[in-house]
C-alpha cells in the first residue's frame, strides 16, 4: 500500500512536531509512508534513519523555485504525484488546493483537515483530532529522531566528549531577532554552571550577522577553551554531537526541537512565540521571561530571561 502525508508548514520545528502523527499513520497500515514537505523543513538531513518514512518529496514553492506554485505549479505537482500511484493521502492542512491536487493525481482515498478552517487552528490539537477521527488513534506529542550508534560513537571520539564532563548544547541562534536571547544571558548561566561542574559547551547557531555576533561574544569570553562552535557543521552532522550531550539550553529554534526529539532534556528559552513550541514534548523545560505568566508572538521578552532560572532548572535535570 502506498501512502502519502502532506505537511506543508515551514521550518524544522513544525516538521519535528508532526513526526508522531506520521509514525501513527505508518503503524496503522503497517508500512512506511512518503511525505511531501517544504525544502526549508530540512527533512532530508534528519529523517534519513526514520523507519516510518519511505520517501521524502520536496514541495518547491519558495524564493528559489516556483515549480509547484500557482495553477501550473499545482498541475506539475499533481502529475508528479500521479507517478507514485498513491492509494491514500493524509493532508495536514485545510487547503482546497491540496485536495484538488490529490484528486487530479488520482489518489482515491483523501483524508484531510476540515476545509477552510485554518484560522485559529491549534498546531498540535488539530493533528491529534485528525488522526483520532480518521484512524481512531490517540497520539502522544513526543517526536523522536533515530540515529545509528556508529555515528554517535564516532562523534564522541572526534569531539573528545567525555562521560565525566557535563556536555551541554547551547542553541544560541534563532529564526528572528526577538527569539535570540542576548549572549550575556548565556554567559551568566555558564558562569554559574562552571562554579560547580566541569562543563563543555557546543554552540549551535546560524550564519547571519546577529547570530554570529552572539557566537563571537561567547567565544571571546573566559569560556573559549570550553566551547566548540557548530555553525560550520550541517544539521545532519550535528545530530550525533547533540545526542552525546547531557542536556541542551536553547532559544526557541530548530535546535530546541531537534535536541528534544533526540531524547535530550532541553531547556527552552522562549521569549516571543506561543508557549506550545517550548512545551509539547516531555523532554522540554520552558523558561519564560520574568513577570510573564505565558508567552505569545507579542511578548518580546528576551531581555527578561533570567539566567538564575536556567541554572536552577539545569541543576534539577542533572541531579
Amino acid at each position: 500500500m502506498k501512502i502519502l502525508a502532506i505537511q506543508n508548514r515551514m521550518g524544522i520545528g513544525d516538521m519535528v512536531i508532526f513526526l508522531p502523527f506520521i509514525e501513527a499513520i505508518s503503524k496503522k497500515f503497517n508500512t512506511p509512508i512518503s511525505i511531501l514537505v517544504k525544502e526549508n523543513s530540512k527533512a532530508l538531513e534528519y529523517l534519513e534513519e526514520n523507519q516510518y518514512i519511505e520517501k521524502i518529496l520536496i514541495l518547491e514553492r519558495n524564493k528559489n523555485s516556483s515549480h509547484h506554485d500557482g495553477i501550473f505549479g499545482s498541475l506539475n505537482l499533481a502529475n508528479e504525484l500521479k507517478k507514485y500511484n498513491f492509494e491514500k493521502v493524509f493532508i495536514f492542512n485545510s487547503s482546497l488546493r491540496f485536495y484538488l491536487i490529490c484528486k487530479v493525481a488520482g489518489i482515491k482515498k483523501i483524508f484531510q483537515y476540515p476545509l477552510f478552517q485554518k484560522k485559529n487552528q491549534h498546531l498540535i490539537n488539530a493533528a491529534k483530532n485528525f488522526i483520532k477521527k480518521e484512524l481512531d488513534m490517540d497520539v502522544k506529542s513526543q517526536p523522536k529522531i533515530d540515529l545509528k550508534n556508529s555515528l554517535i560513537e564516532s562523534a564522541k571520539e572526534k569531539y573528545m566528549i567525555k562521560p565525566d564532563q557535563i556536555n551541554i548544547l547551547l542553541g544560541i541562534g534563532g529564526s528572528g531577532p526577538t527569539k535570540r536571547i542576548p549572549a550575556k544571558k548565556f554567559l551568566s548561566f555558564m558562569k554559574m554552571a562552571n562554579k560547580n561542574y566541569d562543563c563543555k559547551y557546543f554552540l549551535a547557531t546560524g550564519t547571519n550577522e546577529e547570530e554570529q555576533s552572539i557566537l563571537n561574544e561567547i567565544l571571546n569570553s573566559e569560556f573559549k577553551q570550553k566551547c566548540i562552535p557548530l555553525d560550520k557543521i550541517n544539521i545532519k552532522d550535528s545530530l550525533p554531537i547533540i545526542k552525546n550531550c547531557n542536556l541542551a539550553v536553547c532559544n526557541d529554534s530548530s535546535f530546541s526541537h531537534l535536541s528534544a526529539a533526540l531524547d535530550i532534556p532541553t531547556i527552552v528559552l522562549i521569549s516571543d512565540a506561543p508557549l506550545m513550541y517550548a512545551s509539547y514534548s516531555p523532554n522540554m523545560y520552558p523558561i519564560i521571561p520574568d513577570g510573564e505568566v505565558t508567552v505569545t508572538h507579542s511578548t518580546n521578552g528576551k531581555e527578561k530571561i533570567n539566567p538564575e532560572k536556567i541554572f536552577k532548572k539545569f541543576q534539577e535535570i542533572i541531579n
